[in-house]
């Protein structure tokens, strides 16, 4: 088939294709973020891809850069809609709760566990592990104000890295207490920073009035030692988020998990309460976080609820957590299956037989393969070699006349005459 050199079309710039030869990566990944999630009891959830422009404003913070800078928002110019605006989902936490709310799940269980695999969209600057349409996975437990959900999810999150191999991550904690806490930490920060205003970057200085808590996020290492020396926000917490701190802490000590207190480690939205934490990998450079969450009770409210539903999640991004096993050589035991047979089939009438057998051995839950593009039996030889198939048989005139065939295993060149019709019973699956 001919293909033309002169196609101008290629992916849009911040997306990429996965293809087939690199597939098996994201299932392994994807395969281990089911199984240690719905080990947990969680249950997977899908929502839409877009959603109302003002879920995420609400949900993420009008103040962050996510809603002011990165959001792919667009007139739904749809008959019938009320909406002034819809927006490619960035993140997932807000497209959970709103789906919680709107389905009231609290009346079918007082605990609601969910997790999720999908992709989300933002206008960033492309760059290594950071494309414009990406791949997250995470989980949500709602319903729990209790420090053991908030040692569970973080139970998930560190248990799905080690199932996947990742050993040099470090898991960083820290809690931000209540509103008050955090009303009251805000002057504090405002009141180290001020003296230091002209030293801070542009950045800073916007998220100075804005949202202070956010300094203590930065990356320009002109600003570590300022940042160093700002107040804790943990000497600032109240009794009941030191007790939920402590236990939190205690009951990650009992199941193995190891983790550093970062007092800098913050959530600026007002919404956001008690525990943070982010797992942070050397692999990955400056920008060192592989995921991270927190509690965020407020929420509900935020996006209309009467009532508070108290929350926590985690995200974590599969672009950049490929990047780290890549890196660490940890996909190198895993191969592509590779067919149990290939049918090397000449003439219509074999042809016809082969594919027959096939999909009997397909029906079984057998990988088996059969040549579509007519080649001569040398060509269909070399194709199976390629493929890498356990066994081969030759399919012709002769043998469907006698109804015999040579099963020939291919690690040892050895035959073994057999009946047609006992092909199936004679293939050894996985050897």
């Amino acid at each position: 088939m001919q293909v033309n050199s002169q196609m101008k079309f290629q992916t849009v710039r911040g997306t990429k294709d996965i293809l087939p030869a690199e597939i098996y990566k994201w299932q392994h990944i994807e395969r281990t973020v089911r199984s240690v999630c719905e080990r947990f009891g969680y249950t997977e959830i899908r929502t839409p891809v877009f959603e109302e422009t003002a879920l995420f404003a609400r949900g993420i913070g009008e103040t962050t850069d996510v809603v002011g800078k990165e959001m792919f928002s667009f007139n739904p110019s749809m008959e019938g809609d009320a909406m002034d605006s819809i927006t490619l989902r960035p993140e997932m936490t807000a497209s959970v709760m709103r789906a919680y709310l709107q389905h009231s799940l609290q009346t079918l269980a007082p605990l609601t566990k969910v997790y999720y695999f999908a992709e989300m969209f933002r206008k960033e600057r492309p760059q290594a592990g950071r494309q414009r349409q990406f791949w997250q996975f995470g989980c949500e437990c709602l319903g729990s104000t209790a420090a053991v959900s908030d040692a569970e999810v973080i139970a998930v999150m560190s248990l799905i890295y080690r199932e996947l191999g990742i050993t040099s991550a470090t898991m960083k904690l820290n809690s931000l207490g209540n509103l008050e806490t955090r009303k009251t930490y805000r002057v504090a920060l405002q009141d180290y920073f001020r003296p230091h205003f002209e030293k801070l970057d542009a950045v800073s200085k916007e998220r100075f009035d804005k949202n202070p808590l956010r300094i203590l996020d930065s990356k320009n290492q002109s600003l570590a030692e300022i940042i160093s020396d700002a107040p804790r926000l943990v000497d600032f917490l109240d009794d009941d988020s030191k007790k939920h701190f402590e236990t939190l802490q205690s009951h990650l000590t009992n199941l193995g998990i190891a983790f550093e207190l970062d007092f800098k480690l913050v959530r600026g939205l007002d919404y956001y309460s008690r525990t943070a934490f982010e797992l942070v990998s050397t692999d990955l450079g400056a920008q060192d976080a592989l995921g991270g969450g927190g509690r965020y009770d407020g929420l509900s409210t935020a996006l209309g609820s009467e009532s508070e539903v108290p929350a926590i999640g985690f995200a974590s991004g599969v672009e950049r957590l490929l990047m780290v096993m890549e890196k660490q050589n940890l996909f190198d035991h895993l191969k592509p299956q590779p067919p149990v047979l290939f049918i090397a089939a000449l003439g219509e009438a074999a042809v016809k037989v082969a594919m027959t057998e096939a999909y009997k051995l397909r029906a079984k839950g057998v990988r088996c393969e059969m040549d579509l593009l007519g080649r001569s039996l040398k060509s269909q030889m070399r194709e199976a070699n390629r493929s890498g198939a356990t066994y081969t048989v030759v399919l012709g005139d002769d043998e469907l006349e006698k109804g015999i065939v040579q099963l020939r295993k291919m690690s040892d060149a050895t035959q073994t005459q057999i009946a047609l019709n006992e092909i199936i019973d004679k293939i050894q699956v996985g050897k």
